[in-house]
């Protein structure tokens, strides 16, 4: 009797600054417009895992028992000082607890004058291991694209422990011509027992419509018409005021993930991506913003980098 209600151990681990890419391009470049559901993801996994694992893994028997989120952040004084910073990362963690996810945070580091990350994939792999090792998952799904994990799929294997991993392929051209791609390494995917292309079950014709791919994306409230006019609006401020090496100006335009800001006599090109302490869905034509100005590699143009909203 005990067998027939056994447990298939499901423990989840995120590359947190993986999946926040592919929750942006989800909700800004993707047709379906919204960001990926930490609790649609799980339901995702554990029917994924009772239909991979056999008929014997029952949905109900497949339970997610462990679930880390790993990334990189700035200090609280750093993040204090980008509006609303702070608060974002809040609602965030408080997502990542409603659904029974811990929270793992390096700080990230300095680097050619741009914060990156350091040793995240490490700590990642090590706390795999060492959970794996005493805990005895049946199944450990990875949200990553890194072939640098593939020695951590190799251990697990060794264990008996059925590797999964969630990989999105992806690739869309920017306003200004540029190839932007995410791939998971082959690698990586070779080595796990169940490789999920996510991207392609998503964009499937018979499974756009299932319920568990809809219920992967949060869904999106219908926008609310702005009734201001425009005079109370924010005031432009002068263009190429410097602050400590930044330029301020206002937002001319938005569309889907991209915008301009006004910047004569050509006014700058941003994307999402450089988008430094605001969601993109927040930003309102007119708002003020400090940035700076780097050029495309292909196309020799000015565009607007590290783009951080104004109170």
């Amino acid at each position: 009797m005990s067998n027939n209600v056994s447990l298939t151990k499901i423990a989840v681990f995120y590359d947190g600054n993986y999946f926040y890419h592919v929750s942006n391009y989800y909700n800004y470049v993707h047709e379906r417009k919204s960001r990926i559901s930490i609790k649609g993801l799980h339901d995702f996994v554990r029917h994924k895992v009772a239909e991979l694992e056999g008929e014997a893994a029952a949905f109900r028997r497949c339970q997610i028992v462990d679930a880390h989120y790993f990334r990189g952040r700035l200090s609280a004084s750093e993040a204090s000082s980008k509006t609303n910073q702070l608060y974002y990362e809040r609602v965030f963690e408080d997502i990542l607890m409603s659904e029974g996810v811990t929270t793992h945070y390096l700080p990230l580091r300095t680097f050619s004058g741009r914060k990156t990350e350091k040793g995240v994939d490490v700590w990642l792999a090590l706390e795999v291991f060492e959970l794996a090792f005493y805990k005895r998952f049946d199944v450990v799904v990875l949200i990553a694209s890194d072939g640098d994990y593939v020695p951590l799929i190799r251990k697990l294997n060794s264990l008996g422990i059925r590797v999964m991993v969630l990989a999105w392929d992806f690739e869309f051209i920017d306003d200004f011509g540029n190839s932007r791609t995410t791939r998971t390494s082959q690698d990586l995917l070779e080595e796990v027992t169940y490789p999920i292309a996510m991207h392609e079950l998503i964009d499937s014709r018979t499974a756009k419509d299932s319920f568990l791919i809809e219920n992967l994306f949060v869904p999106r409230p219908e926008k609310e018409v702005d009734a201001k006019p425009a005079a109370d609006k924010k005031k432009p401020v002068i263009v190429g005021k410097k602050e400590n090496g930044l330029k301020t100006s206002t937002i001319l335009s938005l569309k889907e993930g991209f915008g301009f800001i006004h910047y004569p006599p050509n006014n700058l090109f941003f994307h999402y991506s450089e988008l430094e302490n605001v969601d993109f869905n927040d930003l309102l034509v007119g708002d003020t913003v400090t940035f700076r100005i780097g050029e495309n590699e292909e196309t020799g143009q000015d565009i607007a980098l590290e783009v951080s909203l104004v109170e």
